[in-house]
């Protein structure tokens, strides 16, 4: 809240560059509170001598003071680690809450650098590399959903902005591709850019679109089975 917001709640009146009213802190007959805005916050003193923290609580107590929320620290709520071929470790993307995601790789020393890893490759490689059909998802939990009912699935750290690397096309070459979108408009356009880019490495390009539920995760969540996503696959084949 502005000085004016409090000052007219407190059926004040204006005075030079602030407000003047009564101090709820007090039985206040001549009014003895200052109020003016400074910096983005409400300063406030009473003349008539209350601490400041008395006129704040009797400023809460009316519902014209704002609670602070708290500065919450980002806490790891799931760590994905990305390996090289041989599967050698090379850098993991670490989620926090509140939602947030950032890359970091080992310093040699047992601890951590909070930067990108230098060479960047498609998530669950080693599992890639030996598959014949690969699922490519937006996201490391979709990929572990999709791993949890028995398919090999992939992305790429960065979300729906991240660019597609040459790299990444180059890893799924003779494969069949199965690109699932998140159902949004950053979903559907990331999807079609992997797929021109893919166009010449892999085998076969199915696009899937899911519709009940924003990502895959929420379509296994609302009850489909990966029987069900056999068949949707199947059907695209079948209509090609």
């Amino acid at each position: 809240m502005t000085a004016a917001e409090i000052g007219q709640q407190l059926h004040g009146r204006k005075s030079g560059a602030g407000w003047v009213a009564r101090c709820p802190a007090h039985d206040d007959q001549d009014p003895s509170l200052s109020l003016r805005d400074a910096n983005g916050k409400v300063l406030l003193y009473c003349h008539a001598g209350c601490e400041q923290n008395a006129v704040i609580e009797a400023l809460k107590a009316r519902g014209l003071w704002p609670e602070r929320e708290p500065n919450l620290r980002p806490r790891i709520v799931a760590e994905y680690n990305y390996y090289d071929g041989s599967g050698d470790p090379l850098y993991q993307v670490v989620r926090t809450e509140p939602k947030g995601f950032f890359q970091r790789r080992r310093d040699g020393r047992g601890g951590w650098i909070n930067k990108k890893g230098e060479q960047q490759v498609l998530y669950r490689l080693p599992e890639v590399l030996e598959a014949p059909i690969v699922f490519v998802v937006e996201g490391e939990k979709d990929v572990e959903t999709l791993r949890a009912h028995g398919f090999v699935a992939t992305t790429n750290a960065g979300g729906a902005q991240a660019p597609w690397l040459h790299e990444y096309s180059a890893t799924l070459r003779g494969r069949e591709v199965i690109l699932i979108p998140d159902n949004d408009l950053p979903g559907r356009r990331r999807v079609l850019t992997i797929a021109r880019a893919l166009q010449g490495y892999a085998a076969r390009i199915i696009v899937l679109e899911l519709e009940d539920g924003k990502d895959v995760s929420e379509w296994f969540e609302r009850g489909h089975s990966e029987v069900e996503l056999v068949a949707l696959v199947e059907c695209q084949e079948a209509t090609r």
